[in-house]
């Protein structure tokens, strides 16, 4: 079954209801490596009720609305589909808890052609319940590698964020636990690709392997630890084009060009010398 253009544009995905709880809030940072240090007073106040903070990235994690791709009546191979970027605009400071509202809408699907896949933009918007006050808009792109040449647009796709011809203003280390995929799928993605061995080596891996949303957290992390003092209010945009999966237990470097408000970005995973977000844009305040 070939993806229909027009439906797929205008398929309806259910609107998702979220009741997040403090304790969502410390287990998602719990998930990308804060509270590392728990002596930390940056990290604690992600990661402890008194006075606690949501991580700016939590977002994506959101009003999640479920794997919709792999219904039937999509046309899309779901087997074969890959988180290719993703984006979060925050329009006031994440909330640590109460009841939110999420609409995700598919905004654009590109044909490469029969041999290279399709290219599928989606958009989630999150609000308060009971305002209808907006918190966050979370885009992303999904590249379908089974479901080119359907007649679709080829084009043109947006380009990425070019990071500057320089050398990097600074860099921020960051470890990851080798149980940080057991510990961050409990926050909303239960893939086992993160956490079967079996599914990971069928996959084509040799063990599984972390979320890609886990490593746009620890991004993240590394983003409000060196350029915002831990103030995570001040972080209000963040972009990543994913390039190459990491391992639970691998050390990832971000490497940042600041210029005024805005910052760009890169992370490898340290140990293999590997760039695993790449094009990196941050908006700042």
């Amino acid at each position: 079954m070939a993806i229909d253009y027009d439906k797929l544009l205008a398929y309806p995905i259910p609107e998702t209801e979220h009741e997040l709880t403090a304790r969502d809030s410390m287990l998602y940072a719990l998930g990308i490596g804060l509270g590392a240090d728990p002596v930390d007073a940056g990290q604690l106040q992600f990661v402890y009720e008194e006075g606690l903070k949501a991580v700016p990235s939590m977002a994506v994690v959101l009003c999640h609305p479920g794997f919709w791709v792999r219904r039937p009546d999509t046309g899309i191979d779901w087997v074969r589909v890959l988180h290719g970027e993703q984006s979060m605009v925050l329009h006031r400071p994440l909330p640590t808890s109460g009841k939110l509202v999420g609409q995700s809408r598919v905004t654009e699907i590109y044909d490469k052609g029969a041999d290279k896949g399709a290219l599928m933009y989606q958009e989630r918007v999150v609000r308060d319940a009971a305002t209808g006050e907006q918190i966050c808009t979370l885009t992303a792109s999904t590249f379908c590698r089974g479901d080119g040449g359907f007649g679709g647009p080829s084009g043109p796709s947006p380009r990425p964020h070019q990071l500057p011809d320089r050398a990097p203003d600074g860099q921020v280390d960051l470890p990851t636990l080798p149980q940080a995929a057991l510990v961050y799928r409990l926050s909303g993605d239960y893939n086992p690709l993160h956490a079967d061995p079996a599914v990971a080596k069928a996959a084509g891996f040799d063990r599984p392997i972390l979320h890609g949303l886990c490593t746009f957290g620890v991004a993240c992390h590394a983003l409000i630890k060196a350029l915002c003092n831990y103030q995570p209010e001040r972080l209000v945009r963040q972009d990543v084009r994913f390039s190459a999966p990491v391992y639970p237990g691998e050390t990832i470097r971000l490497e940042y060009w600041r210029d005024g408000a805005t910052a760009s970005f890169r992370a490898k995973a340290l140990e293999r010398d590997v760039v695993v977000l790449n094009n990196g844009y941050a908006e700042l305040v």
